[in-house]
Protein backbone atom coordinates (compact mmCIF):
# COMPACT_ATOMS: atom_id res chain seq x y z
CA UNK A 1 0.00 0.00 0.00
CA UNK A 2 1.72 2.98 -1.06
CA UNK A 3 2.14 6.34 0.24
CA UNK A 4 0.26 8.10 -2.25
CA UNK A 5 -2.75 6.23 -1.28
CA UNK A 6 -2.69 6.56 2.29
CA UNK A 7 -2.19 10.36 1.89
CA UNK A 8 -5.92 9.90 -0.37
CA UNK A 9 -7.40 8.53 2.37
CA UNK A 10 -6.03 10.60 5.25
CA UNK A 11 -6.96 14.00 3.41
CA UNK A 12 -10.47 12.46 2.50
CA UNK A 13 -11.21 11.27 5.78
CA UNK A 14 -9.97 14.68 7.29
CA UNK A 15 -11.82 17.22 5.12
CA UNK A 16 -9.29 9.22 2.91
CA UNK A 17 -3.90 2.53 -4.36
CA UNK A 18 -10.41 -1.06 -2.85
CA UNK A 19 -10.30 -4.29 -1.37
CA UNK A 20 -11.43 -7.33 0.16
CA UNK A 21 -13.55 -5.62 3.15
CA UNK A 22 -15.89 -5.41 0.42
CA UNK A 23 -14.99 -8.98 -1.33
CA UNK A 24 -18.62 -10.22 -1.47
CA UNK A 25 -20.20 -7.34 -2.78
CA UNK A 26 -17.16 -6.18 -5.45
CA UNK A 27 -18.73 -8.42 -8.34
CA UNK A 28 -19.29 -6.63 -11.37
CA UNK A 29 -22.41 -4.30 -11.42
CA UNK A 30 -22.77 -5.27 -14.70
CA UNK A 31 -24.87 -8.44 -15.06
CA UNK A 32 -23.66 -9.26 -18.52
CA UNK A 33 -20.11 -9.81 -17.16
CA UNK A 34 -18.54 -13.52 -15.69
CA UNK A 35 -16.68 -13.24 -12.89
CA UNK A 36 -13.30 -14.87 -13.28
CA UNK A 37 -10.43 -15.68 -10.95
CA UNK A 38 -7.32 -13.33 -11.32
CA UNK A 39 -5.38 -14.32 -8.34
CA UNK A 40 -5.17 -17.14 -5.90
CA UNK A 41 -3.61 -16.30 -2.55
CA UNK A 42 -3.84 -18.16 0.37
CA UNK A 43 -7.64 -19.83 0.37
CA UNK A 44 -8.72 -17.48 -1.24
CA UNK A 45 -9.34 -15.39 -4.49
CA UNK A 46 -8.86 -11.99 -5.72
CA UNK A 47 -11.51 -11.84 -8.80
CA UNK A 48 -11.57 -10.29 -12.05
CA UNK A 49 -14.36 -7.89 -11.23
CA UNK A 50 -12.24 -6.71 -8.47
CA UNK A 51 -9.40 -6.04 -10.68
CA UNK A 52 -11.52 -3.92 -13.21
CA UNK A 53 -13.58 -2.29 -10.83
CA UNK A 54 -9.35 -1.01 -8.82
CA UNK A 55 -8.83 0.20 -12.17
CA UNK A 56 -12.12 2.26 -12.85
CA UNK A 57 -11.36 3.72 -9.48
CA UNK A 58 -8.27 4.77 -9.89
CA UNK A 59 -8.94 6.11 -13.77
CA UNK A 60 -11.63 8.09 -11.79
CA UNK A 61 -9.25 9.72 -8.96
CA UNK A 62 -5.90 9.76 -10.82
CA UNK A 63 -7.04 9.80 -14.67
CA UNK A 64 -4.96 6.36 -15.28
CA UNK A 65 -4.80 3.02 -13.82
CA UNK A 66 -1.97 0.92 -13.27
CA UNK A 67 -1.00 -2.40 -15.08
CA UNK A 68 -2.67 -5.78 -14.67
CA UNK A 69 -0.48 -6.87 -12.30
CA UNK A 70 0.29 -3.98 -10.64
CA UNK A 71 -3.24 -3.88 -9.56
CA UNK A 72 -3.32 -7.57 -8.38
CA UNK A 73 -0.30 -6.54 -6.25
CA UNK A 74 -1.98 -3.93 -4.68
CA UNK A 75 -5.10 -5.54 -3.97
CA UNK A 76 -3.12 -8.60 -2.58
CA UNK A 77 -1.27 -6.22 -0.16
CA UNK A 78 -5.00 -4.95 0.44
CA UNK A 79 -6.15 -8.44 1.27
CA UNK A 80 -3.17 -8.86 3.82
CA UNK A 81 -4.12 -5.76 6.21
CA UNK A 82 -7.92 -6.69 5.79
CA UNK A 83 -7.13 -9.88 7.65
CA UNK A 84 -5.27 -8.77 9.80
CA UNK A 85 -7.83 -5.99 10.38
CA UNK A 86 -10.51 -8.61 10.68
CA UNK A 87 -8.96 -10.58 13.03
CA UNK A 88 -8.40 -7.75 15.36
CA UNK A 89 -12.34 -6.96 14.74
CA UNK A 90 -11.30 -3.24 13.83
CA UNK A 91 -14.33 -1.19 13.21
CA UNK A 92 -15.70 -0.35 9.90
CA UNK A 93 -16.67 3.14 8.75
CA UNK A 94 -19.75 4.39 9.42
CA UNK A 95 -22.37 5.34 6.87
CA UNK A 96 -21.29 8.93 7.88
CA UNK A 97 -17.65 8.22 7.62
CA UNK A 98 -18.37 7.16 4.00
CA UNK A 99 -21.31 9.56 2.85
CA UNK A 100 -18.35 12.34 3.84
CA UNK A 101 -15.84 10.65 1.69
CA UNK A 102 -17.60 10.55 -1.36
CA UNK A 103 -18.78 14.13 -0.74
CA UNK A 104 -15.74 15.10 -0.58
CA UNK A 105 -14.27 13.34 -3.77
CA UNK A 106 -17.22 14.83 -5.61
CA UNK A 107 -16.13 18.42 -4.55
CA UNK A 108 -12.97 17.71 -6.53
CA UNK A 109 -14.84 18.17 -9.52
CA UNK A 110 -16.33 21.13 -11.27
CA UNK A 111 -19.91 20.21 -10.57
CA UNK A 112 -21.63 17.15 -9.28
CA UNK A 113 -22.84 16.42 -13.08
CA UNK A 114 -19.68 15.86 -13.92
CA UNK A 115 -18.92 13.51 -10.93
CA UNK A 116 -21.72 11.67 -12.46
CA UNK A 117 -20.59 11.37 -15.73
CA UNK A 118 -16.99 10.75 -15.13
CA UNK A 119 -18.25 7.90 -12.93
CA UNK A 120 -20.60 6.37 -15.80
CA UNK A 121 -17.77 7.14 -18.71
CA UNK A 122 -14.63 5.08 -16.26
CA UNK A 123 -17.57 1.90 -15.24
CA UNK A 124 -18.34 2.87 -11.84
CA UNK A 125 -21.23 2.44 -10.07
CA UNK A 126 -21.98 5.00 -7.18
CA UNK A 127 -22.52 1.47 -5.24
CA UNK A 128 -18.68 0.96 -6.49
CA UNK A 129 -17.51 4.53 -5.85
CA UNK A 130 -18.87 3.94 -2.37
CA UNK A 131 -17.33 0.52 -1.63
CA UNK A 132 -13.70 1.56 -2.34
CA UNK A 133 -14.14 4.33 -0.33
CA UNK A 134 -15.20 2.34 2.66
CA UNK A 135 -12.22 0.08 2.00
CA UNK A 136 -9.54 2.52 1.50
CA UNK A 137 -11.05 4.69 4.86
CA UNK A 138 -10.96 1.07 6.71
CA UNK A 139 -7.58 -0.22 5.71
CA UNK A 140 -5.78 3.23 6.57
CA UNK A 141 -7.13 3.22 9.31
CA UNK A 142 -6.19 0.11 10.72
CA UNK A 143 -2.32 0.98 9.56
CA UNK A 144 -2.74 4.07 10.86
CA UNK A 145 -3.84 2.36 14.33
CA UNK A 146 -1.44 -0.65 14.08
CA UNK A 147 1.71 1.38 13.19
CA UNK A 148 1.21 5.37 14.44
CA UNK A 149 2.06 4.05 17.99
CA UNK A 150 5.87 2.86 17.25
CA UNK A 151 6.26 5.94 14.56
CA UNK A 152 7.92 8.75 16.63
CA UNK A 153 9.91 11.49 15.55
CA UNK A 154 11.63 13.78 17.63
CA UNK A 155 12.20 17.54 17.75
CA UNK A 156 15.80 17.24 15.77
CA UNK A 157 13.77 15.59 12.85
CA UNK A 158 11.45 17.73 12.63
CA UNK A 159 14.27 20.84 12.41
CA UNK A 160 16.75 18.86 9.82
CA UNK A 161 13.21 18.47 7.62
CA UNK A 162 12.35 21.69 7.83
CA UNK A 163 15.96 23.43 7.19
CA UNK A 164 17.14 20.86 4.87
CA UNK A 165 13.71 19.84 2.47
CA UNK A 166 10.96 22.71 3.71
CA UNK A 167 13.24 25.72 2.96
CA UNK A 168 15.33 25.02 0.12
CA UNK A 169 11.87 24.09 -1.37
CA UNK A 170 9.98 26.86 -0.93
CA UNK A 171 13.22 28.97 -1.38
CA UNK A 172 13.95 27.34 -5.05
CA UNK A 173 10.13 28.23 -6.19
CA UNK A 174 10.27 31.56 -4.69
CA UNK A 175 7.64 31.64 -2.39
CA UNK A 176 7.82 32.85 1.40
CA UNK A 177 9.04 30.79 4.12
CA UNK A 178 6.50 30.59 7.19
CA UNK A 179 8.55 30.71 10.84
CA UNK A 180 9.08 27.18 12.02
CA UNK A 181 6.79 27.14 14.52
CA UNK A 182 4.51 27.62 12.66
CA UNK A 183 4.53 24.56 10.33
CA UNK A 184 5.96 22.26 12.78
CA UNK A 185 3.19 20.43 13.85
CA UNK A 186 2.35 19.90 10.18
CA UNK A 187 6.11 18.60 9.26
CA UNK A 188 6.06 16.30 12.38
CA UNK A 189 3.22 14.38 10.84
CA UNK A 190 4.48 13.95 7.47
CA UNK A 191 7.03 12.58 8.99
CA UNK A 192 5.22 10.66 11.32
CA UNK A 193 3.26 9.72 8.07
CA UNK A 194 6.32 8.27 6.28
CA UNK A 195 7.65 6.30 9.40
CA UNK A 196 3.97 4.37 9.16
CA UNK A 197 4.45 3.82 5.53
CA UNK A 198 7.84 2.55 5.53
CA UNK A 199 6.68 0.07 8.49
CA UNK A 200 3.57 -0.38 6.85
CA UNK A 201 5.69 -1.72 3.83
CA UNK A 202 8.29 -3.74 5.31
CA UNK A 203 5.44 -5.35 7.31
CA UNK A 204 3.73 -6.33 4.05
CA UNK A 205 6.72 -7.50 2.19
CA UNK A 206 7.09 -9.98 5.06
CA UNK A 207 3.63 -11.20 5.16
CA UNK A 208 3.93 -11.37 1.53
CA UNK A 209 6.77 -13.74 1.21
CA UNK A 210 5.11 -16.43 3.48
CA UNK A 211 1.99 -16.35 1.55
CA UNK A 212 1.32 -18.39 -1.73
CA UNK A 213 0.20 -15.80 -4.18
CA UNK A 214 -0.61 -17.54 -7.65
CA UNK A 215 -1.68 -14.56 -10.63
CA UNK A 216 -3.27 -16.19 -13.36
CA UNK A 217 -3.10 -14.95 -17.21
CA UNK A 218 -5.67 -12.34 -18.11
CA UNK A 219 -8.62 -13.33 -19.82
CA UNK A 220 -8.91 -12.93 -23.75
CA UNK A 221 -9.76 -9.46 -24.75
CA UNK A 222 -9.00 -8.37 -20.86
CA UNK A 223 -6.43 -5.79 -19.08
CA UNK A 224 -2.80 -6.99 -19.06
Amino acid sequence: MKLRALIFVTMMAAAIAPARCASAQAVSDDAQLIDGIAARIDTDVITESEVRELAAFQMLVDGSAKPRDQLISELSDQWIVHSEAETARFPHPSDADIENAYAQLSKLFATPQEFAQRTASVGLTEAGVRRQLEAQLYLSRFIDFRFRPASEVDDAAVKKYYDGEFVPQLKQRNEPVPEFDKVQDTIREVLIQREINDRANQWLSDTRSHLEIDVLPAPPGGAQ
